[in-house]
């Protein structure tokens, strides 16, 4: 639902204590909230960050809002008491001027507000090796700042995200409806880009559901994650080209620390980038998996159980896999969950995961030679 500048300067007001909107205008590429930058006009030029978050997708908003504040909170304090010796920032949440931390429109539709970093930027793909090693670094720093956060102080806001086996489900029941046969010789007015995929799928089922299955057996405990950790959210000091902070705290809630890493690594190790339409031509690159990696283990070795490092590389392959079969999924339902800028574009998204996953396969002995190098 479309909102005049006039309604989002009213929105934004509600979070402003003190001075006036002077300016709004749309921010960042989300695919799920939309967001804008506010400038209040104060004793200097303010910014903050105000969004409309989906409630198609986030069911229970309270519940987001609720997690943010708790995390925003354990954080603080720990960077009080400990503080890093360099800059890190923990976006804000900001309160409105009856002290709620969201506001609630006459449509419905629910808002917040959070702080801006400041002197900052984010890269849709990594341009260097020093930026990998940042982007680990920052991921390392968010789950060390919430490793003595217990998981059930937070909600779960996003049921069912990163279970493979669940998505998997989904996967059989739309094709089923889709009226594709477990065969792939005699698939009628079928491409064989879609055969390649319905033939990588099945290959995988059965290994699919590994961190799942390892949780369930107590190898890998249950932990606080961030859940969309990827390249474009981890934000960059303009000046020092240092990482600051880490955004996007929606899916912050209780799962594995793995799902994080792989979906990390998926991000950062394409040089191509996720929406490239040149599929064939996608590659993990190990070099950077190891500088994230190296990154990463700076910060979080302390915690890092002998298990961890045994699921390592199933993360890597298991999180590019996931992906691929989400975006294959959404194609064959007709693209009802992601948007697309034309029909195929689901369908071009899962095959560059899935090159992407067969790349790791391929370079499975080099990957694990790297994880062992860093314990």
């Amino acid at each position: 639902m479309n909102s005049t500048v006039d309604d989002l300067i009213t929105i934004a007001s509600h979070f402003t204590s003190q001075g006036k909107v002077a300016a709004i205008q749309s921010f960042g590429n989300g695919n799920v909230n939309d967001t804008f930058l506010v400038t209040v006009d104060a004793s200097g030029k303010e910014e903050f960050i105000l969004q409309r978050i989906n409630t198609q997708v986030f069911r229970h908003p309270q519940l987001v809002m609720q997690n943010m504040c708790i995390y925003t909170q354990h954080v603080s304090d720990r960077l009080h008491h400990s503080p890093l010796d360099r800059r890190w920032e923990v976006s804000q949440v900001l309160f409105t001027q009856d002290h709620q931390n969201h506001w609630a429109d006459d449509k419905g539709e629910f808002w917040r507000a959070i702080s801006y970093i400041n002197g900052s930027q984010s890269f849709d793909t990594l341009q260097n090796p020093e930026q990998a090693e940042e982007v680990g670094y920052a991921l390392g720093v968010f789950h060390n700042l919430i490793s003595d956060l217990p998981p059930e102080k937070l909600a779960d806001t996003l049921e069912g995200f990163h279970i493979t086996p669940l998505y998997l489900q989904q996967y059989e029941a739309v094709r089923a409806d889709s009226q594709i046969p477990q065969g792939l010789q005699f698939i009628p007015n079928h491409s064989s880009e879609v055969d390649y995929c319905l033939k990588f799928v099945g290959d995988r089922q059965t290994w699919a559901p590994i961190l799942e299955t390892a949780k369930a057996q107590n190898k890998l405990p249950l932990r606080l994650m961030h859940g969309d950790p990827k390249v474009n959210n981890i934000m960059f000091d303009i000046a020092t080209q240092k990482a600051v902070s880490i955004i996007d705290l929606d899916t912050v809630k209780p799962g594995l620390v793995h799902y994080d890493i792989g979906d990390c690594l998926r991000s950062g190790c394409n040089p191509t980038g996720e929406e490239t339409e040149h599929w064939q031509t996608v590659h993990f690159e190990p070099d950077l998996c190891q500088r994230i990696l190296q990154g990463y283990f700076s910060v979080a070795k302390a915690f890092f159980t002998e298990n961890d490092y045994f699921y390592l590389y199933d993360s890597i392959r298991l999180l590019a896999f996931e992906l691929g079969l989400r975006f294959f999924t959404d194609y064959l339902a007709g693209n009802v969950y992601f948007k697309v800028k034309y029909p195929e574009h689901n369908l071009i998204r899962a095959l560059v995961q899935f090159k992407l996953t067969e790349s790791i396969e391929l370079q499975e002995a080099t990957l694990r030679t790297i994880i062992r190098d860093l314990q």
